[in-house]
């Protein structure tokens, strides 16, 4: 039988590779993947809501934020937490975070991510469910950490803020468990390193309800 102490070991590990997933494809991906084309206009919530939903209640299918971002939620395949999407805008539900409690997405800095650093505390990001549903968060801390080991799934993390270096677990601990939130990760590009360092997007609720599915207002023409 494994000693707890073998257990907590290979936790860690998972833990690691999932703070680290977000980058495993930007290190590999030629220097043209990060050419963006001239994006197109954020529809309204109400036009967002209409492309995600599907009609399950339980799942989460879009993030919007007024005027920054319009993306579908992927989930992550069964026992892969560090497994981020690399289609187009998407960004990813972090199991993880779900087991925490909480609400983690994850997008690469080169797609989606890219949003989360226009983000600044005070924005409303509007979670969108599969059947129509909506539930606000409002940004209320943005977290800057250097990955000291940036191709290391044991790297320390220093807060770029306090100076405090923190471990994998402890990183965990701090972005995505204690009362219930949202936090939005994706990678820093530093000196030209795509693993360089981590941001977290930390929003609370904006209240604990959610709101009725959003109707599109339709008008003749």
């Amino acid at each position: 039988m494994a000693s707890r102490n073998q257990f907590a070991q290979f936790r860690n590990k998972i833990i690691a590779l999932a703070m680290l997933g977000v980058l495993t494809l930007a290190s590999v991906l030629p220097a043209q993947a990060y050419a963006l084309d001239e994006p197109a206009p954020l529809p309204t919530l109400p036009e967002f809501v209409e492309t995600v939903k599907d009609g399950n209640p339980n799942a989460l299918r879009g993030v919007y934020v007024a005027g920054v971002m319009a993306s579908p939620i992927a989930q992550q395949p069964m026992g892969n937490p560090g497994y981020v999407s690399d289609a187009g805008n998407a960004v990813t539900q972090f199991s993880m975070a779900s087991e925490a409690g909480n609400i983690g997405l994850l997008a690469h800095n080169y797609l989606a991510g890219a949003d989360f650093f226009q983000l600044q505390v005070g924005n409303v990001i509007t979670l969108v469910y599969g059947d129509g549903r909506t539930q606000s968060f409002i940004v209320a801390d943005l977290q800057h950490y250097q990955a000291l080991s940036p191709l290391s799934p044991y790297s320390s993390f220093k807060d770029l803020e306090t100076g405090t270096v923190l471990d994998v677990e402890q990183l965990f601990h701090r972005v995505y468990r204690g009362g219930f939130h949202l936090t939005l990760q994706t990678c820093i590009e530093n000196e030209g390193n795509p693993t360089w360092g981590r941001l977290f997007v930390i929003a609370t609720p904006v209240n604990d309800r959610l709101s009725g599915p959003v109707n599109v207002a339709y008008t003749d023409v």
